[in-house]
């Protein structure tokens, strides 16, 4: 199920951004990205660390219902108590800061996600891997903002209705959380509770998500006040495919952490071990390949999602585009494995080195460089991450990297070069250099893999073959 929310996250941008990024134009996109990474600050605090901290208490205690109720209510008025302290702090802010106050109206249509947030409890459902009634939900709410950004953008002046949009399509379905959400707690307050006994690992999960948040968004925001909306839409069509590309690497994941949490407080530390093997052969097998394709088609890439006015985003893609790697594995390492052993201090200091990392490149090359400069401060900014999380768990993660096949892996990604490399001579449209050099390296690269008999391929091969199968009556 997760996968399938993944691929809608990346066949509705594909469909929409083109059309979009072509008549709202750099500017445009720039205008509506840069808002939403200033409201991503106030986000953050308005959500504390319960976004990660609120999958793993949830799911420690999904077997036992009234416990749940009580977790979920006291997780659920925190947020919303921070929340209506924030709302204050940034209507203050877009009322006396002039360059936030230019765009007033465009701040508080996206300032909306941060009740929406609160009153989704995405952790909550998460926690209980309900992840069928998260990717229906989410895929109805993306196809009917789909259809509203055909219907309602039509120049270059509609970003303020793109941001509208592009909230919909994000946070609306958590109205229906908060409904949907009796079946699985009591609504009405349950008394006695106990707050003390989230906030410490709420202030660690805090401190994480400043960081995560500050070396996220801190490019973005740096470009938009340091140049202009302009460079920040070139810089933001780059981050776009790479963000696309990141949701699938860390599809798998995403949804270990509930499942990791539940082992570990039942002591089944051997299936822990198992899933966390599995996730890293999975990140490396799809991220290597993705990074060495989009950086060679980076050009028809940006050409065909964002148009010839966004040029100039080719050369930051590339910059960013290994980022895919590295944010694969510390997906794993951090979040999957780290976090679910208690360890989330160290997922905080690394996470707090890169932010400083990102900041120090930021304000020496983004004067000069603008979006290369925040591309290559993002790229050092994620390396540095991974190396802090590596070194701290190299006992007990280092006979699993050693088990990855990366000379089958490089080599069939060789092969896939060679066998799509021929397409960038193409004069043909960008699009359908995209798909013939896709379905060539793709196609070679999976020939490689299964002569080597790699494992993980093989077992995705018999688990589709097994359901096919199972479907047709076999």
């Amino acid at each position: 199920m997760n996968v399938i929310l993944t691929m809608s996250s990346f066949i509705f941008p594909i469909i929409t951004y083109p059309y979009v990024s072509r008549v709202l134009l750099p500017i445009g996109t720039g205008k509506v990205s840069f808002v939403t990474s200033v409201v991503a600050y106030f986000n953050m605090f308005a959500q504390l660390g319960i976004p990660t901290y609120g999958v793993r208490a949830i799911a420690k205690v999904r077997d036992d219902k009234n416990e749940l109720t009580k977790i979920a209510q006291e997780l659920l008025i925190i947020n919303l108590i921070m929340s209506v302290l924030v709302y204050i702090v940034l209507f203050f802010a877009v009322a006396f800061i002039p360059r936030l106050h230019e765009e007033k109206a465009l701040y508080f249509i996206i300032s909306s996600t941060i009740l929406l947030s609160a009153i989704g409890m995405e952790w909550m459902y998460r926690g209980l891997e309900k992840y069928t009634y998260i990717t229906v939900r989410s895929i109805i709410f993306k196809f009917i903002a789909m259809i509203a950004m055909f219907a309602l953008i039509h120049v270059k002046e509609d970003y303020v209705i793109y941001g509208a949009i592009s909230v919909f399509a994000a946070s609306a379905s958590n109205v229906l959380n908060y409904i949907n959400a009796r079946k699985y707690i009591d609504l009405r307050p349950v008394g006695n509770y106990d707050f003390k006994r989230h906030i410490g690992a709420i202030g660690t999960f805090f401190a994480m998500a400043c960081a995560t948040q500050i070396y996220t968004h801190l490019d973005t925001v740096m470009l938009g006040f340091m140049i202009d909306d302009v460079e920040v839409g070139l810089y933001n069509a780059a981050v776009k495919i790479k963000t696309i590309l990141v949701s699938i690497v860390t599809s798998l994941g995403t949804v270990l952490l509930p499942r990791a949490s539940y082992y570990i407080e039942h002591k089944q530390m051997d299936e822990f071990q198992r899933i966390a093997k599995k996730a890293l052969e999975f990140v490396f097998l799809c991220s290597i390949p993705m990074t060495i394709y989009f950086i060679l088609f980076a050009k028809q890439g940006i050409l065909f999602l964002s148009g010839e006015e966004y040029l100039g985003s080719i050369l930051p893609m590339q910059i960013i585009m290994p980022t895919l790697i590295f944010i694969g594995i510390t997906n794993i390492l951090g979040i999957q494995i780290l976090v679910p052993l208690g360890r989330e201090n160290v997922v905080l200091y690394s996470e707090i080195a890169g932010a400083i990392t990102d900041l120090v490149i930021n304000i020496i090359f983004i004067p000069k460089l603008g979006a290369v400069g925040a591309a290559i401060g993002t790229l050092a900014a994620e390396l540095v991450v991974l190396i802090w999380q590596y070194t701290a768990l190299r006992n007990e993660v280092s006979e699993s990297f050693k088990q990855v096949h990366y000379f089958h892996i490089l080599l069939a990604c060789a092969a896939g070069t060679l066998a799509s490399f021929w397409t960038l001579k193409l004069t043909l449209s960008p699009i359908v250099v995209l798909i013939i050099s896709a379905v060539c390296y793709f196609a070679a690269y999976g020939v490689i893999l299964i002569l080597f008999k790699e494992e993980m391929v093989i077992d995705i091969i018999r688990t589709v073959i097994r359901r096919v199968a199972h479907q047709r009556g076999f």
